[in-house]
């Protein structure tokens, strides 16, 4: 079977929620949340190191828009990253519109009756599966 396997990174500046697809596109499935270590280089070799493990034809960076649309700096920090991360990593990199996707994670955890603490270990994971589940839906809609 032919990989093809899409990766989304959830970046906040003081954890990165990592997720991944499986081959055929399908689901997203969470794999960690990175703690930052205040050196984005290090940071940036680090998840294309993992990226390349998992072998991703593409690595998917939430991109943050204010609720009008808007890009704010947070969104262009998000770039800056993708393009350091980029330098290490031969895939495509895309980006998907993640409003909304922190408060998403959270309502399913509270759902999940997850506690306070476990929560914020798993946020930044959760925002980024459902990034990626977002953006393999809208792939599948732009394919048909």
């Amino acid at each position: 079977m032919v990989q093809n396997r899409a990766m989304a990174l959830d970046v906040g500046s003081h954890r990165i929620g990592v997720a991944v697809s499986d081959p055929m596109r399908i689901t997203a499935n969470g794999i960690e949340t990175y703690k930052r270590t205040g050196d984005d280089e290090k940071d940036a070799v680090y998840l294309a190191d993992l990226a390349n493990k998992y072998a991703p034809l593409t690595l998917v960076f939430g991109l943050p828009r204010n609720m009008n649309g808007t890009y704010g700096p947070q969104a262009e920090k998000t770039r800056e990253f993708a393009a350091l991360v980029g330098k290490y990593f031969a895939g495509e990199i895309e980006f998907y519109d993640e409003r909304l996707t922190t408060a998403a994670a959270e309502r399913v955890l509270l759902e999940a009756d997850v506690s306070r603490k476990k929560r914020k270990n798993v946020i930044d994971k959760m925002a980024a599966v459902i990034i990626l589940q977002g953006y393999l839906e809208y792939s599948k809609s732009r394919a048909h």
